[in-house]
């Protein structure tokens, strides 16, 4: 075994060498480390590979906290549907009713936000239709970099998104937007009198016990132990590796701005799949997938085939240096967390994850047991 590699067992669970040579492939693909967490029939399975910090031979803890991006979503969209479970939003009735002050149009609802059909342009940027990426408020590059402490305000946010041509009409096609998952945020404060991060204290992480998951706010600080992230960019013809492990994540309230740590994502992940937190009706929706993203409320849902099953998930990226996993069979009780952050070494994400992403897929899925 890599000297770079420590694997941490719960004494109920065997050894899992196929689970240590998985995430191991992560750092010889190029992440700086990652910590996993998998919970399956044979009990619970934890183990990290790679550093903890550049220069530095301590491997990151599997307790560590880290910034899960787009995760959130899940999280939001769980608090959202909880409100319509409680009667005080309306799956089907306009964003409109609940925040007239953007003069959206009226045809979009807020299943519409959480199903990424509202049309909205994605404030952070989109691509062309012939894959060229058109960059919205700084979130890549030397831009973001220089950028990555400013303080943004969600409506400012979501004017941005609005001041953009609308991708499609209301519920007419299907377009990943940021925008959407922050004007849902704001839509549980229209409704509660509360701010987003009160009403997801009160109603989700209070009562799972999720101490390490953290609602940042304007913060930049990552509060607990955490391994640390760095971002590649590009510098007057120089590339340069910056430690972004503080970043204000103020650019995407409601849509990618939580810390947390494998074990808390577990919990919740378990908890919303398994029923605790929704009724049934809603979480079905939750787990039904719609249009060319197979994207329900809040979670993508994919049929892998006879080997694998269905798996539902939401995994995420920071702007820079971060990523995290949070995949499980639909009903639960397998789940798969994990916390990666990239280094100084100079690959290409969108090739590498992938493939470091479906060999963790294998080793967790692959059994024909994953349909639950």
């Amino acid at each position: 075994m890599s000297e770079s590699l420590r694997t941490v067992e719960n004494t109920a669970a065997q050894d899992r060498p196929e689970l240590r040579a998985a995430i191991q492939e992560c750092v010889d693909a190029g992440f700086a480390g990652i910590q996993m967490r998998v919970h399956d029939e044979r009990g619970e399975w934890v183990g990290s590979a790679g550093v903890r910090k550049l220069g530095e031979s301590a491997v990151p803890s599997t307790d560590g906290q880290f910034w899960v991006g787009s995760s959130t979503k899940t999280f939001t969209a769980a608090l959202v549907l909880s409100l319509v479970a409680d009667g005080a939003i309306g799956l089907d009735s306009p964003v409109a009713e609940y925040l007239p002050r953007f003069g959206l149009d009226e045809r979009i609802t807020v299943r519409m936000l959480l199903q990424h059909t509202s049309g909205l342009y994605n404030c952070t940027g989109e691509l062309d239709p012939d894959g060229t990426f058109v960059p919205g408020l700084p979130s890549i590059g030397k831009e973001w970099v220089n950028n990555r402490f400013h303080n943004y305000r969600p409506d400012e946010l979501v004017r941005f998104g609005l001041s953009q041509p609308a991708r499609f009409e209301p519920g007419t096609d299907q377009s990943y937007s940021n925008t959407n998952y922050t004007l849902a945020a704001l839509l549980v404060e229209a409704v509660t009198g509360h701010s987003y991060a009160e009403e997801m204290e009160r109603r989700i992480l209070r009562p799972l016990g999720l101490r390490d998951t953290v609602m940042p706010g304007d913060s930049s600080e990552i509060p607990g132990p955490h391994a640390h992230g760095y971002y590649r960019y590009e510098d007057g013809g120089e590339w340069k590796a910056a430690d972004v492990s503080r970043q204000n994540l103020s650019l995407l309230v409601g849509a990618g701005d939580m810390i947390s740590t494998t074990r808390d994502l577990h919990t919740f992940f378990a908890a919303l799949l398994g029923g605790r937190l929704l009724p049934t009706p809603l979480l079905d929706d939750m787990r039904t997938p719609h249009g060319m993203l197979g994207y329900g409320l809040g979670l993508f849902v994919q049929d892998l085939g006879p080997d694998h099953g269905i798996i539902v998930h939401h995994n995420g990226g920071a702007p820079g240096g971060y990523g995290a996993l949070m995949i499980g069979t639909p009903d639960g009780g397998r789940t798969l967390t994990a916390g990666l952050t990239t280094g100084d070494a100079a690959i290409d994400l969108a090739q590498v994850f992938p493939k470091a992403l479906g060999r963790l897929i294998d080793a967790v899925f692959c059994d024909g047991q994953a349909a639950g």
